[in-house]
């Protein structure tokens, strides 16, 4: 098919019209006296409202609501849902955030009442069961991890991250030393110089080798007296398992520092290697990520984070413990604590969650997960390379992965006249979302991919044929990525725009 005509051209699925027709608020529908739901005449006695609520806390008009029938509220919510691309409708292969699927077992599990609606300020002698399951998903954490001592409280990877470098800063300072700089390599999340920052410490990057590891030379270099940690993930963000790990955590140690694993590749080595073992210090969970609670769209997250003896005393407060008698608290009493960094002790939901999954899969399901994460990547990636993609597509570094890997898009652009952002684009065409693009920064039009433990061999050769067919397309024809994508309820957006002149509808 040719662009000439409107029509998306071959390959191209895609969404219904109606879904690529301008979206509505909710306000803009229904008709004055419609209603979804008619509350019953109360049957308790009329109390004076005065009473109940002083005047200067009442409205003085009724509050503007959309008047609208059930089914119009219904079909509004669900179809400005099926507006969004999501793990449930399609392959989600987002390099680094580990989009696996999340079991509807779980989902059941983390919906039961007791869990559900268990109120944050119950009294603790009342929610003995769930603390006894945030007690043994801690226990459970520090296994995984090789370091005894778990806290569930921060919110998010990058919260546990903050978390642990206070706590690394904490330690320094009860010590009588003032150590300002934190390493962390240039293939780092962002999160890393973020919170590097936020804690007051100064980052310095970290050069990477020609192996896709720390450069250990440059480590050497400036491992000193003033650093107080090396923050590092390994696999890494190229999704490579740093061969050197404990030749650096020799060197780290060796100058006083601590080292921080931030927890975001898990899924590559969980079961397999803890990283109490390679030496690190401090780890970081992304429940959201390796143990399936539910990522992105902003909801609840959960980023729990495991110590060392030496940094134990420094963990946020309170923590869950369990008494002489069996029962359990939370224990607020830790002097040397770096204190409480919420106002409530995680997201609960997420750990049901994560410990269920846990305990469905068990040690030897948690190693089979992690295995075929590795196998599914590197089975895409040799199907790309059988497909005569790594000719515009190479792999950035060695040649083999872990469960995800980092090609370049710098041949397809010179080659084929195509940028990364147009090839992503054009994947949403044949019904893929597209993976990480552009970082880790050090390569060149990056594509970074992970199709996760959870996907079908069917998905991935489906995957690796989008991906020939884009660039097949793309030799005859350029224009075609370059507009992409046709079939999708917007067409490409200018996001520098859309960032800094948000147009924001309010109903008044």
């Amino acid at each position: 098919m040719s662009r000439a005509n409107g029509r998306p051209p071959a390959g191209a699925g895609g969404h219904s019209p109606l879904q690529r027709e301008r979206a509505r608020t909710i306000f803009q529908k229904g008709a004055p006296g419609r209603r979804a739901f008619e509350c019953p005449p109360p049957d308790v006695p009329a109390a004076d409202r005065d009473e109940l609520l002083p005047e200067r806390f009442r409205r003085r008009h009724p509050p503007r609501l959309p008047e609208v029938s059930e089914p119009e509220l219904v079909r509004h919510y669900v179809g400005l849902s099926k507006r969004n691309f999501d793990l449930d409708s399609g392959f989600y292969p987002l390099g680094s955030c580990t989009m696996k699927h999340n079991p509807r077992l779980h989902e059941r599990a983390a919906a039961l009442a007791g869990h559900a609606r268990l109120h944050p300020l119950q009294d603790p002698e009342r929610a003995q069961g769930a603390l006894e399951l945030m007690w043994r998903l801690q226990g459970a954490l520090a296994e995984i991890s090789g370091l005894p001592h778990v806290c569930l409280q921060p919110s998010a990877g990058s919260h546990g991250e903050l978390a642990g470098v206070l706590m690394t800063r904490a330690y320094h300072e009860e010590r009588g030393e003032q150590r300002h700089k934190v390493l962390a390599p240039d293939t780092a999340h962002g999160t890393n110089p973020a919170t590097v920052t936020m804690a007051g410490l100064e980052l310095v990057k970290l050069a990477t080798d020609a192996a896709g590891g720390v450069d250990m030379d440059d480590l050497r270099a400036k491992a000193d007296a003033d650093v107080a940690c090396l923050m590092l993930t390994n696999p890494n963000t190229l999704g490579l398992f740093d061969q050197n790990i404990e030749e650096i955590a020799r060197i780290v140690h060796g100058v006083g520092a601590t080292l921080y694993y931030d927890g975001a590749n898990l899924n590559a080595v969980m079961g397999l290697s803890r990283p109490g073992d390679m030496g690190f210090d401090i780890v970081h969970f992304n429940l959201h990520k390796s143990f399936t609670q539910p990522h992105g769209g902003g909801g609840p997250g959960a980023g729990p984070i495991a110590t060392s003896e030496r940094i134990a005393p420094f963990l946020p407060r309170p923590l869950v413990v369990r008494r002489d008698d069996g029962s359990f608290e939370l224990e607020h009493e830790r002097p040397s604590s770096i204190g409480r960094l919420r106002g409530f002790h995680g997201n609960y939901g997420c750990f049901v969650r994560a410990y269920a999954y846990i305990c469905s899969l068990g040690a030897d399901g948690l190693r089979d997960a992690s295995e075929a994460a590795v196998l599914n990547a590197n089975y895409l990636l040799a199907r790309l390379r059988r497909k005569g993609v790594a000719e515009y597509l190479p792999l950035a570094y060695g040649t083999l992965c872990m469960h995800e890997f980092v090609l370049s898009g710098a041949p397809m652009k010179r080659a084929l006249q195509i940028k990364t952002l147009d090839f992503a684009k054009r994947l949403l065409d044949f019904g893929f979302h597209p993976p990480t693009v552009y970082f880790p920064l050090l390569v060149e039009e990056a594509l970074m991919v992970e199709p996760t433990e959870t996907e079908t061999r069917e998905t991935l050769d489906a995957f690796a044929d989008a991906v020939a067919e884009i660039l097949a397309e793309a030799a005859t024809d350029p224009g075609v990525a370059a507009a992409a994508p046709y079939t999708t309820p917007v067409r490409r957006l200018d996001e520098v725009a859309a960032a800094k002149r948000p147009v924001i509808q309010q109903a008044l």
